[in-house]
Formats: C-alpha cells, sequence, structure tokens
C-alpha cells in the first residue's frame, strides 16, 4: 500500500512510500481507510515543528470500514463503518488515565506521529478507542469527527456555553467555525466571529454559508475591542481563542468581562506570547488550556453530525494522497478550509 511517511528528522523529508499492510493483534482491528483529514499537526510534523517518530505515517484524522477483527474484539465486525480516537499506547495507569484523561497521558503514542497512522489505505486500531457512526452520517463528514470531537470536549464539556450567552470566536478556520456552530446549538445568544482581510473572499463565504455567527469583525480594519464591548454591554461571557495569534489572544483578555472565560484552543507559532496579565488578574478570568478530546466529547461529536445539527460538509474538500504536497501548501497558504486526502487505489 502507498503511505505519506515522515522519513526522519527535519524540515520535509516526508514522501510517498510502499508499506505492507499492517498486522493486527487479538484486540485490534484492520480498517480501510476511506478519507483522512490534514491538520495543522501534519503541518507541524512536515516542518519539524511537532513531536514525531519516523520513520512513521502520519495522519490521525479518518473514516473508514472495518475489514478483519481480532480474536478478541467483541464490540465490532466486518463491514461497520468507524472512526477513532488518536490515544493509542496510553499506558493506563498514570492519574491521568486513571482519571479518565487518556488523551493527555505522557506515554501517548498516537497515530500519525508515535505509530503509524492513516495517510495510507489500510489502518490498525484498538478495539477500545473506536466508534461507529451514526446512521446515515458519510464518511467524508465523518473524517472531521476529531476536529469536532476537540471541541465538544473544549468547549462544551470544559467551557460550557449557557443559553443566552454572549460569545467571541477568535479565528475563521475549521476549528472556530466548528466551535460557532456548537456555540449555537448550546444556545449561545450572540456570536461574534473575528478575522482578517484574508479571510473575507474564502473563508467568511463558508462562515455565511453556515449561519453561524451575528457579525463579523475584521480586526485589521475595525476596532474590535469597541464594537465588541458595544455589543455585548459589559464583555463577553466566553471568548474562544481558536488562531494562535498574539494579537487574538491579548484582544480575548480585553473582551472578556468580569468572571468571563477564555477557552484556548489555538496553538501558536511561538514559544512564549506577551499577554496583560493584570488586567486577566483584575478580572479574575478563567483561562482554559485545551489539548485534544475525551471519549464523552466524541460521542457529542457524532450525535451532533449525525442528527445534522452540526454541518461539516462546507468545510472541506476531497484530493488524491497523490496530491499531497499541493494539499499541505494550499492549505499553508489560506487557499483552502479542509482538505481529506482519499488512498491510492493500487
Amino acid at each position: 500500500m502507498i503511505a505519506l511517511v515522515k522519513c526522519e528528522k527535519g524540515e520535509g523529508n516526508t514522501a510517498l512510500e510502499q508499506r505492507p499492510i499492517p498486522i493486527y493483534q487479538e484486540d485490534e482491528v484492520l480498517i480501510r481507510v476511506a478519507y483522512s483529514g490534514i491538520c495543522g499537526t501534519d503541518i507541524h510534523i512536515l516542518h519539524d515543528q511537532f513531536p514525531y517518530y519516523p520513520p512513521v505515517i502520519i495522519g490521525h484524522e479518518f473514516s473508514g470500514e472495518v475489514v478483519e477483527v481480532g480474536s478478541k474484539v467483541t464490540g465490532f465486525q466486518k463491514g461497520d463503518l468507524v472512526v477513532g480516537e488518536p490515544h493509542n499506547k496510553a499506558c493506563g495507569k498514570c492519574y491521568l488515565c486513571r482519571n479518565g484523561h487518556i488523551q493527555n497521558c505522557a506515554d501517548k503514542r498516537s497515530i500519525g506521529w508515535g505509530i503509524d497512522g492513516c495517510f495510507t489505505t489500510y489502518l490498525v486500531m484498538p478495539e477500545k478507542l473506536l466508534h461507529k457512526l451514526p446512521k446515515g452520517l458519510s464518511l467524508s463528514s465523518a473524517a472531521l469527527a476529531e476536529p469536532c470531537a476537540i471541541v465538544a470536549h473544549q468547549l462544551l464539556e470544559r467551557a460550557r456555553v449557557t443559553p443566552g450567552d454572549k460569545v467571541v470566536i477568535m479565528g475563521v478556520g475549521p476549528i472556530a467555525l466548528i466551535a460557532a456552530q456548537m456555540a449555537r446549538i448550546a444556545g449561545a445568544e450572540k456570536i461574534l466571529l473575528c478575522g482578517c482581510t484574508s479571510d473575507v473572499s474564502y473563508r467568511l463565504k463558508i462562515a455565511e454559508q453556515l449561519n453561524c455567527f451575528d457579525r463579523f469583525i475584521n480586526v485589521q480594519t475595525e476596532d474590535a475591542v469597541s464594537i465588541i464591548m458595544e455589543e455585548t454591554g459589559v464583555g463577553a461571557d466566553l471568548v474562544v481563542e481558536a488562531s494562535g495569534a498574539g494579537s487574538a489572544i491579548r484582544t480575548s483578555i480585553r473582551v472578556l468581562k468580569k468572571r468571563g472565560i477564555l477557552c484556548a484552543i489555538g496553538m501558536t507559532a511561538a514559544p512564549t506570547v506577551e499577554v496583560p496579565w493584570n488586567e486577566a488578574m483584575m478580572k479574575v478570568l478563567d483561562v482554559q488550556f485545551n489539548m485534544s478530546s475525551s471519549y464523552n466529547g466524541w460521542e457529542i461529536a457524532l450525535s451532533l453530525l449525525g442528527s445534522g445539527k452540526l454541518d461539516v460538509e462546507p468545510l472541506f474538500e476531497v484530493r488524491s494522497l497523490l496530491d499531497w504536497e499541493q494539499a499541505f501548501t494550499d492549505l499553508e497558504q489560506g487557499r483552502a478550509m479542509k482538505i481529506l486526502l482519499t488512498p491510492v487505489t493500487e
């Protein structure tokens, strides 16, 4: 099978290679991959900016069909359509695992960076990390279950949007637009979307198609702080920071009301970011730093996707794995929102 492999450490060093079909163990299943989503993490791995263990097949967002099952697998059978949590190799013994936070285990070696991932034709996954697709949910939309599960965990389980909340979303990327939709589903009264001039011609049109916000603020041409304060009165109840931009993080603190919540999902490009610390202290803000997804977040995400309440189809386009280099470039340069790769037929 043809696989996209990070061959060795360093910038680039990524290529399509022939790999054998993986062998599954008694508690695992073999999955024929249908679609694989390119995540920002994959781009970071390409540029040597995220931990990984080469040589490794990259990719961790997938949907597919079970084609073989191990002798001890009881909950899945051939033909099941599935997605899976990328929390492989969690130890099960540390305080994080014992408290149900396997996604944060220090020993975790997930598909796509710690062990072989989904940018290929076949993938092995343990039964315990799989979820069946709700009836009627397409395999293409299901491939976005992982980013949806991240948002469900951080926004709905942890930040807990309350009906009537005034919510600000920093960013206009896939995570931001999923968050805007989930905030609306949870009963937010007003959703303000903050982006840049470069978002107007492409990303904003997708956001408008989803009808998931009340007002767009161009932070490069408008006074975002003044507008948000005018729209919210005393400030936002919740800000979802999904851009990773230092200026957006600082603005987030300035526009939150006292005792408001900052839900930080976006990774920054720099190791440190300057923030108005004293203002955050004086406002007694709750700041939640987030990483990865929970089991219940996956269940919430799949329920919302299956019911049609959460719409991800406008977010993605589909290309062949053979086109991976152009796909990565288009994402980096803002010419695409989300790209799903299909395996190479041999």
